[in-house]
């Protein structure tokens, strides 16, 4: 079995254990907002003459089928 290297593995355990549990929760809404916004900016990549509201109707449908029904 051929398993990726991760050389900073643990360093990036030890900096996410030396955070509070508020600093874990913001770096987690970071991130979040960062993945929406390179979605966004893919759909606006792939579909560049498309209206605005219109871009934000298909990327609210889009996510929509990504969510989790779990919750």
């Amino acid at each position: 079995m051929d398993i990726k290297k991760r050389p900073n593995h643990k360093r990036y355990i030890q900096v996410l254990r030396n955070m509070t549990p508020e600093e874990r929760l913001m770096q987690a809404f970071e991130l979040t907002e960062f993945s929406r916004e390179l979605f966004k900016a893919g759909l606006r990549r792939r579909f560049p003459d498309m209206p605005e509201d219109e871009l934000k109707k298909l990327y609210l449908e889009r996510l929509d089928k990504c969510h989790n029904r779990n919750y």
